[in-house]
Protein backbone atom coordinates (compact mmCIF):
# COMPACT_ATOMS: atom_id res chain seq x y z
CA UNK A 1 0.00 0.00 0.00
CA UNK A 2 1.27 3.46 -1.21
CA UNK A 3 1.31 6.56 1.37
CA UNK A 4 -1.50 7.63 -0.67
CA UNK A 5 -4.49 9.38 1.55
CA UNK A 6 -6.81 6.78 2.36
CA UNK A 7 -10.71 7.28 1.39
CA UNK A 8 -12.77 6.19 4.33
CA UNK A 9 -16.17 8.36 3.22
CA UNK A 10 -16.52 9.33 -0.24
CA UNK A 11 -19.45 11.88 -1.72
CA UNK A 12 -20.93 12.10 -4.94
CA UNK A 13 -22.69 15.19 -6.40
CA UNK A 14 -25.92 14.56 -8.99
CA UNK A 15 -28.43 11.49 -8.41
CA UNK A 16 -29.03 11.22 -12.65
CA UNK A 17 -27.25 7.75 -13.81
CA UNK A 18 -24.45 8.75 -13.97
CA UNK A 19 -24.40 9.69 -10.00
CA UNK A 20 -26.39 6.47 -9.35
CA UNK A 21 -24.16 4.04 -10.72
CA UNK A 22 -21.18 5.48 -9.02
CA UNK A 23 -23.07 5.10 -5.65
CA UNK A 24 -23.98 1.63 -5.95
CA UNK A 25 -19.94 1.22 -7.34
CA UNK A 26 -18.83 2.81 -3.99
CA UNK A 27 -21.47 1.20 -1.39
CA UNK A 28 -21.19 -2.38 -3.39
CA UNK A 29 -17.33 -2.16 -2.03
CA UNK A 30 -18.38 -0.99 1.28
CA UNK A 31 -17.50 2.55 1.26
CA UNK A 32 -19.66 4.96 2.68
CA UNK A 33 -21.34 7.72 0.33
CA UNK A 34 -23.21 10.78 1.49
CA UNK A 35 -25.52 11.89 -1.78
CA UNK A 36 -25.97 15.23 -2.78
CA UNK A 37 -28.27 16.83 -5.90
CA UNK A 38 -29.93 20.29 -5.81
CA UNK A 39 -33.20 18.66 -6.65
CA UNK A 40 -34.60 16.58 -3.35
CA UNK A 41 -36.87 14.62 -5.46
CA UNK A 42 -34.83 13.41 -7.99
CA UNK A 43 -32.60 12.50 -4.86
CA UNK A 44 -35.25 10.34 -3.48
CA UNK A 45 -36.34 9.18 -6.68
CA UNK A 46 -32.39 8.04 -6.96
CA UNK A 47 -32.31 6.26 -3.42
CA UNK A 48 -35.64 4.19 -4.40
CA UNK A 49 -34.09 3.07 -7.49
CA UNK A 50 -30.52 1.74 -6.16
CA UNK A 51 -32.64 -0.12 -3.49
CA UNK A 52 -34.38 -1.24 -6.40
CA UNK A 53 -31.38 -2.94 -7.91
CA UNK A 54 -30.49 -4.14 -5.28
CA UNK A 55 -33.51 -5.96 -4.38
CA UNK A 56 -33.28 -7.23 -8.21
CA UNK A 57 -29.88 -8.48 -7.48
CA UNK A 58 -31.09 -10.06 -4.31
CA UNK A 59 -33.87 -12.24 -6.48
CA UNK A 60 -31.12 -13.06 -9.16
CA UNK A 61 -29.24 -14.85 -6.21
CA UNK A 62 -26.08 -12.40 -6.84
CA UNK A 63 -26.08 -11.32 -3.45
CA UNK A 64 -28.15 -11.98 -0.16
CA UNK A 65 -30.97 -9.66 1.94
CA UNK A 66 -27.90 -8.98 4.40
CA UNK A 67 -25.66 -7.51 1.64
CA UNK A 68 -28.29 -5.63 0.06
CA UNK A 69 -29.72 -3.88 3.63
CA UNK A 70 -25.73 -3.24 4.18
CA UNK A 71 -25.59 -1.62 1.18
CA UNK A 72 -28.67 0.59 1.88
CA UNK A 73 -27.63 1.98 4.85
CA UNK A 74 -23.56 3.19 3.36
CA UNK A 75 -25.68 5.70 1.32
CA UNK A 76 -27.16 8.69 3.35
CA UNK A 77 -28.81 11.73 1.45
CA UNK A 78 -28.10 15.05 2.46
CA UNK A 79 -29.57 18.20 2.44
CA UNK A 80 -26.65 20.85 1.73
CA UNK A 81 -22.33 21.01 0.79
CA UNK A 82 -21.83 21.86 4.41
CA UNK A 83 -23.11 18.36 4.74
CA UNK A 84 -20.00 16.51 3.01
CA UNK A 85 -17.40 18.45 4.92
CA UNK A 86 -15.44 15.57 6.52
CA UNK A 87 -15.32 13.57 3.07
CA UNK A 88 -12.33 12.53 1.73
CA UNK A 89 -13.16 12.22 -1.66
CA UNK A 90 -16.15 13.98 -3.56
CA UNK A 91 -17.03 13.05 -6.91
CA UNK A 92 -19.38 15.01 -9.06
CA UNK A 93 -21.42 13.83 -11.30
CA UNK A 94 -23.51 16.82 -13.16
CA UNK A 95 -24.01 17.01 -16.70
CA UNK A 96 -21.26 18.22 -18.94
CA UNK A 97 -21.38 21.97 -18.39
CA UNK A 98 -18.00 23.27 -17.80
CA UNK A 99 -19.47 26.56 -15.78
CA UNK A 100 -21.43 24.37 -13.80
CA UNK A 101 -18.58 22.15 -12.66
CA UNK A 102 -16.49 24.63 -11.77
CA UNK A 103 -18.98 26.58 -9.53
CA UNK A 104 -19.39 23.44 -7.56
CA UNK A 105 -15.76 22.78 -7.20
CA UNK A 106 -15.11 26.43 -6.18
CA UNK A 107 -18.16 25.88 -3.52
CA UNK A 108 -16.24 22.42 -2.24
CA UNK A 109 -12.40 23.96 -2.38
CA UNK A 110 -14.12 26.14 0.45
CA UNK A 111 -15.59 23.97 2.88
CA UNK A 112 -13.42 20.68 2.49
CA UNK A 113 -10.57 19.42 4.87
CA UNK A 114 -7.86 20.41 2.95
CA UNK A 115 -6.74 16.87 2.11
CA UNK A 116 -9.99 15.80 0.41
CA UNK A 117 -9.73 14.69 -2.94
CA UNK A 118 -11.93 16.25 -5.69
CA UNK A 119 -12.95 14.09 -8.85
CA UNK A 120 -14.92 15.50 -11.72
CA UNK A 121 -16.68 12.78 -13.76
CA UNK A 122 -16.62 14.20 -17.46
CA UNK A 123 -16.26 12.03 -20.19
CA UNK A 124 -14.39 15.23 -22.48
CA UNK A 125 -13.98 18.18 -20.29
CA UNK A 126 -10.54 20.34 -19.49
CA UNK A 127 -9.76 18.79 -15.86
CA UNK A 128 -7.03 21.93 -15.25
CA UNK A 129 -9.91 24.27 -15.95
CA UNK A 130 -11.90 22.73 -13.39
CA UNK A 131 -9.07 22.30 -11.56
CA UNK A 132 -7.79 26.01 -11.77
CA UNK A 133 -10.78 27.88 -10.17
CA UNK A 134 -9.66 25.67 -6.08
CA UNK A 135 -6.63 26.29 -4.37
CA UNK A 136 -6.33 22.85 -4.43
CA UNK A 137 -4.95 21.69 -7.98
CA UNK A 138 -3.07 19.06 -6.69
CA UNK A 139 -5.77 17.24 -5.30
CA UNK A 140 -7.71 17.47 -8.47
CA UNK A 141 -8.72 14.86 -10.99
CA UNK A 142 -10.85 13.06 -13.13
CA UNK A 143 -12.41 9.88 -12.91
CA UNK A 144 -14.66 9.22 -15.77
CA UNK A 145 -17.05 5.95 -15.48
CA UNK A 146 -18.32 4.70 -18.35
CA UNK A 147 -22.23 3.78 -18.25
CA UNK A 148 -23.77 2.19 -16.41
CA UNK A 149 -21.16 3.13 -13.68
CA UNK A 150 -21.97 -0.13 -11.45
CA UNK A 151 -21.72 -2.38 -14.20
CA UNK A 152 -18.92 -0.86 -16.80
CA UNK A 153 -15.63 -2.40 -15.55
CA UNK A 154 -13.47 0.48 -17.29
CA UNK A 155 -12.44 3.75 -15.19
CA UNK A 156 -10.12 6.27 -17.27
CA UNK A 157 -8.55 8.02 -13.93
CA UNK A 158 -7.32 11.41 -15.61
CA UNK A 159 -4.21 13.36 -14.21
CA UNK A 160 -4.62 17.40 -14.31
CA UNK A 161 -1.34 19.17 -15.13
CA UNK A 162 -0.90 19.79 -11.26
CA UNK A 163 -2.35 16.33 -9.80
CA UNK A 164 -0.21 15.54 -6.94
CA UNK A 165 1.00 11.91 -7.64
CA UNK A 166 -0.56 10.44 -3.63
CA UNK A 167 -3.65 11.82 -5.71
CA UNK A 168 -3.52 9.26 -8.70
CA UNK A 169 -2.03 6.71 -6.36
CA UNK A 170 -5.53 7.07 -4.00
CA UNK A 171 -7.61 6.85 -7.38
CA UNK A 172 -5.81 3.69 -8.26
CA UNK A 173 -6.11 2.36 -5.02
CA UNK A 174 -9.99 3.21 -5.25
CA UNK A 175 -10.40 1.72 -9.02
CA UNK A 176 -8.98 -1.38 -7.51
CA UNK A 177 -11.15 -1.77 -4.37
CA UNK A 178 -14.22 -1.13 -6.19
CA UNK A 179 -13.05 -3.83 -8.92
CA UNK A 180 -12.24 -1.37 -11.81
CA UNK A 181 -9.93 -1.94 -14.44
CA UNK A 182 -8.02 1.49 -14.65
CA UNK A 183 -6.32 3.35 -16.58
CA UNK A 184 -4.85 6.67 -16.46
CA UNK A 185 -5.24 8.96 -19.09
CA UNK A 186 -3.75 12.55 -19.54
CA UNK A 187 -5.41 15.80 -19.73
CA UNK A 188 -6.80 16.31 -24.17
CA UNK A 189 -10.41 16.78 -24.88
CA UNK A 190 -12.05 13.34 -24.68
CA UNK A 191 -9.18 11.62 -23.30
CA UNK A 192 -7.97 8.52 -24.45
CA UNK A 193 -11.71 6.65 -25.30
CA UNK A 194 -14.03 9.48 -26.42
CA UNK A 195 -11.43 10.97 -28.40
CA UNK A 196 -10.54 7.43 -30.50
CA UNK A 197 -13.83 7.36 -30.40
CA UNK A 198 -14.60 10.49 -32.28
CA UNK A 199 -12.34 9.72 -34.99
CA UNK A 200 -13.92 6.47 -35.36
CA UNK A 201 -17.21 7.81 -35.27
CA UNK A 202 -16.36 10.41 -38.18
CA UNK A 203 -16.02 8.03 -40.86
CA UNK A 204 -19.26 5.80 -39.92
CA UNK A 205 -20.64 9.40 -40.45
CA UNK A 206 -19.02 10.28 -43.66
CA UNK A 207 -19.76 6.84 -45.16
CA UNK A 208 -23.76 7.14 -44.17
CA UNK A 209 -23.04 10.51 -46.82
CA UNK A 210 -20.92 8.86 -49.07
CA UNK A 211 -23.15 5.81 -49.87
CA UNK A 212 -23.40 3.06 -46.70
CA UNK A 213 -26.42 2.87 -44.68
CA UNK A 214 -26.63 2.26 -40.69
CA UNK A 215 -27.47 -1.47 -40.92
CA UNK A 216 -24.39 -1.99 -43.34
CA UNK A 217 -21.84 -0.54 -41.15
CA UNK A 218 -22.97 -2.03 -37.91
CA UNK A 219 -22.82 -5.26 -39.73
CA UNK A 220 -19.20 -5.10 -40.92
CA UNK A 221 -17.97 -3.72 -37.42
CA UNK A 222 -20.16 -6.50 -35.68
CA UNK A 223 -18.69 -9.05 -38.37
CA UNK A 224 -15.17 -8.07 -37.16
CA UNK A 225 -16.34 -9.19 -33.33
CA UNK A 226 -17.31 -5.39 -32.14
CA UNK A 227 -20.13 -5.84 -29.28
CA UNK A 228 -22.47 -2.87 -31.53
CA UNK A 229 -21.73 -1.01 -34.24
CA UNK A 230 -21.46 2.98 -33.79
CA UNK A 231 -25.04 3.22 -34.68
CA UNK A 232 -26.50 0.52 -32.27
CA UNK A 233 -24.07 2.47 -29.59
CA UNK A 234 -26.06 5.45 -30.48
CA UNK A 235 -28.96 4.14 -30.27
CA UNK A 236 -28.22 2.65 -26.97
CA UNK A 237 -26.43 5.85 -25.46
CA UNK A 238 -29.26 8.35 -26.84
CA UNK A 239 -28.47 10.14 -30.02
CA UNK A 240 -29.77 13.18 -28.45
CA UNK A 241 -27.02 13.76 -25.86
CA UNK A 242 -24.35 15.06 -28.83
CA UNK A 243 -27.48 16.99 -30.28
CA UNK A 244 -28.09 18.87 -27.13
CA UNK A 245 -24.64 19.28 -26.34
CA UNK A 246 -24.50 20.97 -29.76
CA UNK A 247 -27.17 22.94 -29.08
CA UNK A 248 -25.86 24.38 -25.63
CA UNK A 249 -22.25 25.19 -27.33
CA UNK A 250 -23.75 27.12 -30.16
CA UNK A 251 -21.37 24.91 -32.28
CA UNK A 252 -21.00 22.16 -34.62
CA UNK A 253 -24.80 21.83 -35.66
CA UNK A 254 -24.20 22.33 -39.04
CA UNK A 255 -21.34 19.82 -39.54
CA UNK A 256 -22.51 17.87 -42.59
CA UNK A 257 -21.31 14.38 -41.00
CA UNK A 258 -24.05 15.42 -38.33
CA UNK A 259 -27.21 15.97 -40.39
CA UNK A 260 -28.23 12.64 -40.00
CA UNK A 261 -28.71 12.78 -36.62
CA UNK A 262 -30.07 15.98 -36.11
CA UNK A 263 -32.83 15.15 -38.43
CA UNK A 264 -33.36 11.95 -36.38
CA UNK A 265 -33.62 14.21 -33.68
CA UNK A 266 -36.17 16.49 -34.52
CA UNK A 267 -38.36 13.49 -35.77
CA UNK A 268 -37.98 12.25 -31.93
CA UNK A 269 -35.76 9.25 -32.36
CA UNK A 270 -33.49 9.60 -29.75
CA UNK A 271 -32.85 5.71 -29.81
CA UNK A 272 -33.76 2.81 -27.92
CA UNK A 273 -35.49 4.92 -25.19
CA UNK A 274 -37.79 6.60 -27.67
CA UNK A 275 -38.74 3.09 -29.25
CA UNK A 276 -36.66 4.48 -32.49
CA UNK A 277 -33.46 5.91 -33.35
CA UNK A 278 -31.00 4.39 -36.38
CA UNK A 279 -33.37 1.39 -35.55
CA UNK A 280 -37.22 0.78 -34.88
CA UNK A 281 -37.95 -1.36 -31.36
CA UNK A 282 -40.84 -3.35 -30.50
CA UNK A 283 -42.32 -1.68 -27.45
CA UNK A 284 -40.68 -3.08 -24.55
CA UNK A 285 -37.67 -4.96 -26.56
CA UNK A 286 -34.00 -3.88 -27.20
CA UNK A 287 -33.77 -5.81 -30.67
CA UNK A 288 -32.73 -3.56 -32.86
CA UNK A 289 -34.67 -3.93 -36.04
CA UNK A 290 -33.74 -2.55 -39.49
CA UNK A 291 -36.03 0.38 -40.43
CA UNK A 292 -36.12 1.69 -44.17
CA UNK A 293 -37.47 5.03 -43.46
CA UNK A 294 -34.23 5.47 -42.00
CA UNK A 295 -32.56 4.31 -45.00
CA UNK A 296 -35.00 6.79 -46.58
CA UNK A 297 -33.67 9.83 -44.48
CA UNK A 298 -30.04 8.68 -45.09
CA UNK A 299 -30.62 9.09 -49.19
CA UNK A 300 -32.25 12.51 -48.64
CA UNK A 301 -30.22 13.77 -46.31
CA UNK A 302 -26.71 12.87 -48.33
CA UNK A 303 -27.89 13.64 -51.33
CA UNK A 304 -29.51 17.40 -50.31
CA UNK A 305 -26.24 17.57 -49.03
CA UNK A 306 -24.65 16.79 -52.66
CA UNK A 307 -22.76 13.54 -52.41
CA UNK A 308 -22.70 11.68 -55.05
CA UNK A 309 -23.47 8.07 -53.56
CA UNK A 310 -21.52 5.20 -54.22
CA UNK A 311 -21.49 1.23 -53.15
CA UNK A 312 -19.93 0.92 -49.81
CA UNK A 313 -18.58 -2.60 -48.88
CA UNK A 314 -17.74 -3.96 -45.77
CA UNK A 315 -14.23 -3.96 -45.99
CA UNK A 316 -13.69 -0.42 -46.28
CA UNK A 317 -16.07 0.15 -43.62
CA UNK A 318 -13.91 -1.80 -41.39
CA UNK A 319 -10.68 -0.22 -42.93
CA UNK A 320 -11.97 3.52 -42.57
CA UNK A 321 -13.12 2.91 -39.01
CA UNK A 322 -10.03 0.68 -37.73
CA UNK A 323 -7.67 2.93 -39.12
CA UNK A 324 -9.09 6.28 -37.34
CA UNK A 325 -8.67 4.27 -34.30
CA UNK A 326 -5.13 3.52 -34.60
CA UNK A 327 -3.92 6.65 -36.29
CA UNK A 328 -5.90 9.12 -33.07
CA UNK A 329 -4.67 6.34 -30.70
CA UNK A 330 -0.61 7.10 -32.29
CA UNK A 331 -0.86 10.77 -31.60
CA UNK A 332 -2.11 9.45 -27.98
CA UNK A 333 0.81 7.74 -27.49
CA UNK A 334 2.79 10.27 -29.23
CA UNK A 335 1.50 13.20 -26.53
CA UNK A 336 1.86 10.97 -23.78
CA UNK A 337 -1.79 10.94 -22.77
CA UNK A 338 -1.39 7.15 -22.35
CA UNK A 339 1.82 5.42 -20.57
CA UNK A 340 1.53 2.58 -23.19
CA UNK A 341 -0.44 1.03 -25.92
CA UNK A 342 -1.72 -1.52 -23.62
CA UNK A 343 -3.66 0.84 -21.85
CA UNK A 344 -4.98 1.99 -25.34
CA UNK A 345 -6.21 -1.28 -25.58
CA UNK A 346 -7.26 -1.48 -22.23
CA UNK A 347 -9.63 1.34 -22.73
CA UNK A 348 -11.11 -0.13 -26.05
CA UNK A 349 -11.04 -3.79 -24.74
CA UNK A 350 -13.49 -2.43 -21.45
CA UNK A 351 -15.45 0.77 -22.15
CA UNK A 352 -15.68 0.21 -26.43
CA UNK A 353 -16.26 -3.51 -26.87
CA UNK A 354 -14.13 -4.03 -29.09
CA UNK A 355 -13.27 -7.44 -29.78
CA UNK A 356 -11.47 -9.43 -26.95
CA UNK A 357 -9.75 -12.00 -29.67
CA UNK A 358 -8.15 -8.84 -31.29
CA UNK A 359 -6.38 -7.27 -28.41
CA UNK A 360 -7.58 -3.78 -28.69
CA UNK A 361 -7.37 -1.35 -31.64
CA UNK A 362 -3.00 -1.08 -31.04
CA UNK A 363 -2.27 -4.74 -30.69
CA UNK A 364 -4.35 -5.21 -33.99
CA UNK A 365 -2.24 -2.82 -35.48
CA UNK A 366 0.51 -4.82 -34.51
CA UNK A 367 -0.57 -7.75 -36.26
CA UNK A 368 -1.06 -5.71 -39.05
CA UNK A 369 2.62 -4.35 -39.29
CA UNK A 370 3.53 -0.45 -38.82
CA UNK A 371 4.76 -0.64 -42.27
CA UNK A 372 1.28 -1.89 -44.03
CA UNK A 373 -0.70 0.20 -41.63
CA UNK A 374 1.60 3.86 -42.85
CA UNK A 375 0.82 2.30 -46.38
CA UNK A 376 -2.74 2.23 -46.01
CA UNK A 377 -3.19 5.06 -44.23
CA UNK A 378 -1.81 6.91 -46.69
CA UNK A 379 -3.80 5.55 -49.45
CA UNK A 380 -6.46 6.95 -47.31
CA UNK A 381 -4.66 10.64 -47.46
CA UNK A 382 -4.74 10.28 -51.17
CA UNK A 383 -8.52 9.23 -51.69
CA UNK A 384 -10.06 11.28 -48.78
CA UNK A 385 -7.97 14.08 -47.59
CA UNK A 386 -4.87 15.25 -45.25
CA UNK A 387 -6.64 13.92 -42.23
CA UNK A 388 -5.68 10.75 -43.10
CA UNK A 389 -1.49 11.79 -42.84
CA UNK A 390 -0.19 8.76 -40.56
CA UNK A 391 0.94 10.05 -37.13
CA UNK A 392 4.55 10.61 -36.84
CA UNK A 393 5.08 7.74 -34.62
CA UNK A 394 3.83 5.30 -37.12
CA UNK A 395 6.30 6.68 -39.65
CA UNK A 396 8.92 6.14 -36.87
CA UNK A 397 8.05 2.55 -36.14
CA UNK A 398 7.85 1.86 -40.00
CA UNK A 399 10.99 3.08 -40.67
CA UNK A 400 12.76 1.05 -37.60
CA UNK A 401 10.67 -1.85 -37.93
CA UNK A 402 9.19 -1.79 -34.28
CA UNK A 403 5.75 -2.19 -33.05
CA UNK A 404 3.35 0.19 -30.87
CA UNK A 405 4.04 -2.32 -28.27
CA UNK A 406 8.03 -0.95 -28.02
CA UNK A 407 6.80 2.17 -27.52
CA UNK A 408 7.59 3.64 -23.58
CA UNK A 409 6.71 7.64 -22.36
CA UNK A 410 6.06 8.64 -26.06
CA UNK A 411 9.15 7.06 -27.22
CA UNK A 412 10.66 4.10 -29.42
Amino acid sequence: MSNSPSIQQAAVIGAGTMGRGIVMSLANAGIPVLWLDNNPQMLEQALANIADTWAHNVRQGRIDEAQAGARRTLVSAVGDYAALADADLVIEAVYENLELKQQIFRTLDGLLKPSAILASNTSALDIDAIAAVTQRPQQVLGLHFFSPAHIMKLLEIVRGGKTAPAVLDAALDLGKRIGKISVVAGNCDGFIGNRMLHTYVFEARSMLLEGAYPHQVDAALQGFGFAMGPFRMYDVVGIDLEWRARELAGKGQDVPQVQVDNRLCELGRFGQKAGKGYYSYAPGSRQAEHDPEVDALVLQVSESLGYDRRSIGAEEILERCLLALVNEGAKILEENIAANSHDVDLVYLNGYGFPADKGGPMSWADSQGAASIRDRLLHLSERFGAHWQPAKLIETLAANGKRFADVKEGNV
